[in-house]
């Protein structure tokens, strides 16, 4: 299996849940399968879902909840 680095598409803010109190989209450890949400970043309160393009296993996220974000910085590992 190998572990994939996912980039952030666009630079904002990224949200790991759809709402404060949320549970997170997914967390460390879960199965991803593609099309699933993994998280969301805002840019001036538009909010633009991260879609996992492949599937396989979320091994670690390299940003926090509500971090900042810059166009190509890793958001998360996945290992397929």
């Amino acid at each position: 299996m190998a572990l994939k680095t996912i980039h952030a598409p666009i630079p904002g803010t990224f949200y790991r849940a759809a709402n404060p109190g949320d549970p997170p989209f997914k967390a460390e450890g879960d199965a991803v399968a593609v099309g699933d949400t993994v998280g969301l970043i805002e840019v001036m309160k538009t909010f633009t879902p991260v879609i996992a393009e492949e599937a396989g296993t979320l091994r670690a996220f390299h940003v926090g909840n509500e971090d900042a974000v810059m166009a190509g910085q890793p958001l998360y590992d996945i290992e397929a």
